[in-house]
């Protein structure tokens, strides 16, 4: 199993944490990349299926492929209702078990800084794509603190606790478009998409991290109850919370699309 796979291996847990807002940032990006209907999409990394889903019943596609490397997140992408037009199946982005030429649109929603070698993912996408066709992906800008738990990054960084998380650098706008170029592709934009992140209260916002997954996961695991009652006290400090409880802010993913 890859490092990938044991960040993120439930696919609920990673629903009520990050897929919510995969979806709405996976819309946006729907949006700006304009693929025309009946198209042949393929889906790397797709995790358990959030943006699988939208594709389907955004972008009238002709047929959907989906790989990823975890069981887990595949089983729960299986039982979303739209996404049983998708065929999905066991996959390494950096060894795309496809012919070349079978797509006419390859993506990588949220996934290029878990890849231990971007550029031949992206390199292999570009080879499962038609000439002309799409390959596109989005990430969280790690650096620039817009993925959406990352007040929970800034609590636990502040009790000194160390948080890896892999290919940070990689979700730099100016590093995915430098990919893209090394990878032969050509018309190449870019994009920086925001969205808003809102929670009912804190209660809401702790609770999506009740199942300790991914990086910040790691660390939770590691904590003893009275760390976490600290992080909790923490949270509350990074945390932009109204008075009504409501919880709002915002966060932003880099996009980058070419064509092959």
């Amino acid at each position: 199993m890859s490092d990938n796979a044991k960040l993120f291996g439930d696919g609920e847990a990673y629903e009520r944490r990050i897929g919510r807002w995969s979806r709405i940032v996976g819309e946006a990006f729907l949006e700006w990349l304009a693929v025309p209907n009946g198209s042949r999409w393929l889906d790397v990394g797709c995790g358990n299926g959030a943006f699988t889903e939208v594709v389907i019943e955004r972008c009238a596609p002709a047929a959907v492929s989906a790989i990823d490397p975890s069981e887990g997140q595949l089983s729960y992408a299986r039982m979303r209702p739209a996404a049983k037009r998708a065929e999905f199946r066991i996959g390494d982005a950096q060894a795309l078990p496809y012919p070349d030429r079978s797509f006419d649109a390859a993506t990588m929603a949220l996934v290029i800084s878990f890849v231990p070698d971007p550029l031949k993912a992206v390199t292999e996408m570009r080879r499962v794509v038609r000439p002309g066709g799409w390959v596109a992906a989005y990430m969280w800008d790690f650096p620039g603190g817009g993925i959406p738990i990352e007040p929970m990054y800034r609590a636990v960084r502040s009790l000194g606790i160390t948080v890896s998380i892999p290919g940070v650098d990689v979700s730099r706008l100016d590093r995915m478009r430098e990919l893209w170029e090394q990878a032969g592709l050509q018309s190449i934009d870019t994009r920086v998409i925001r969205i808003p992140v809102t929670y009912s209260d804190f209660d809401d916002f702790w609770q999506s991290f009740r199942v300790p997954e991914g990086p910040i996961g790691v660390a939770i695991r590691k904590m003893s109850p009275s760390e976490i009652e600290q992080l909790k006290t923490r949270l509350h400090d990074y945390l932009p919370v109204g008075h009504d409880g409501h919880i709002a802010y915002e966060a932003f993913a880099n996009a980058v699309t070419g064509r092959a």
